[in-house]
């Protein structure tokens, strides 16, 4: 079903019924009945790997608990997927905390992880609805080797602090002069560091920079699959500096409450190292997010 013919459906009335497994009252010669819409549930997703593993873990969820659904992946960006969210011809979204707030509302200055997904509930329009946030983010960070880690026994951001030679971030250019560049590490937590532009986004190039100690600290995706080799450590962020990105699934008001309790059960399970394994074996194995999404659901017991 494309999404043309969804919002084709909506026009004529269709939409307006339950989703699968809600019950509707009809009554039929003073007698109540009840009837069950076969509409199915579309879940979208980005145009972007490890978004499509997410969407497809919600979907086989759903599935597992009986719920028809119509996939709708690889959309594309924000701005082309949103307008269909907010018109309501998708009924779920992974979406990511932060970005999608500043989406909503470009004012918002909230950073911390409590913080920002109360105020996406707030910014989020009629007939959408915020489910719950997983653990797992999919954000900037400051990276360090882990034998780095080790010498100068660092776990947060701020014990950069008690490292006593000259630090050098790496990162695309445009970082040096963003507020978690050298200037905001600077500002927010009293160190100083050089800067070496590397133009690959985190990709390989930067963590070559990092295992060659060319650069002592990174900014790279905490969802990448580099990460997956445990050589490489992310530094908790006490202070958010950057932020927050969690998944959140964004839903229409035609998603039932019985529904969004399957989506909230895999939110609940997914944690950050299990975004990272996720996308390891996307970029790695080079397996479909399909089998990806349903080995995770089988081996976390919901479904399968």
């Amino acid at each position: 079903m494309t999404l043309r013919r969804i919002s084709g459906l909506a026009v004529a009335g269709v939409a307006v019924l339950a989703l699968a497994g809600c019950g509707t009252s009809d009554t039929v010669d003073g007698d109540t009945e009840e009837t069950t819409s076969s509409d199915a549930i579309v879940i979208g997703s980005q145009d972007y790997y490890s978004n499509e593993i997410v969407a497809e873990l919600y979907a086989q969820a759903l599935e597992a608990e009986g719920f028809d659904v119509d996939r709708q992946l690889r959309i594309g960006q924000r701005e082309t997927y949103l307008p269909e969210i907010e018109a309501g011809e998708i009924d779920l979204f992974p979406e990511y905390t932060g970005p999608l707030l500043q989406y909503w509302n470009a004012d918002a200055t909230e950073r911390g992880s409590d913080e920002v997904y109360s105020a996406l509930e707030d910014a989020a329009p009629d007939g959408l609805r915020v489910l719950e946030q997983a653990a797992a983010t999919d954000q900037d960070a400051y990276v360090v080797t882990r034998e780095f880690a080790d010498e100068w026994d660092l776990e947060t951001v701020a014990d950069l602090a008690n490292v006593t030679e000259p630090l050098t971030m790496g990162a695309n250019s445009e970082a040096e002069t963003r507020p978690n560049g050298p200037n905001g590490l600077k500002e927010v937590y009293g160190v100083d560091a050089g800067f070496t532009p590397i133009e690959d986004g985190g990709g390989p190039l930067t963590v070559k920079a990092l295992e060659d100690g060319d650069i002592q600290l990174a900014i790279i995706y905490t969802a990448d699959p580099s990460l997956d080799s445990g050589d490489l450590v992310v530094l908790e962020d006490t202070e958010d500096l950057f932020t927050a990105s969690h998944l959140v699934p964004i839903a229409s008001e035609r998603l039932g409450d019985d529904a969004a309790a399957v989506v909230d059960a895999v939110s609940a399970e997914l944690a950050p190292e299990d975004l990272i394994a996720l996308n390891a074996r996307s970029v790695q194995d080079e397996l479909p997010a399909a089998t990806i999404a349903g080995d995770w659901l089988a081996e976390k017991g919901l479904a399968g």
